[in-house]
């Protein structure tokens, strides 16, 4: 069954690898979606795909990349129509 899941990621966040570490893990993962910075500094992603893979993916996100420093991760189901193919930076 394929879940669709919209987080939002704070912290150090931008500047620092973030949406290509992203992108990065839900390609392995194969996962479809996107990721793109948001004004107030944040990150927000969009995945779908099985819950293991989407748990997987969230694990990652609360780790970032080497440069991050994570604070918070959100998460909200969403329909699963509204991730595109493939993953995308934005």
């Amino acid at each position: 069954m394929t879940l669709c899941r919209r987080y939002l990621i704070r912290g150090r966040v931008q500047g620092v690898g973030y949406r290509s570490f992203a992108q990065r893990e839900a390609v392995r993962l194969g996962l479809r979606g996107w990721v793109r910075n948001l004004d107030d500094g944040s990150v927000e992603a969009l995945a779908a795909g099985s819950a293991a893979r989407l748990d997987e993916f969230a694990g990652a996100l609360h780790r970032g990349p080497r440069w991050a420093e994570v604070r918070g991760v959100e998460c909200h189901e969403e329909p699963a129509a509204s991730a595109p193919p493939g993953f995308s930076i934005s």
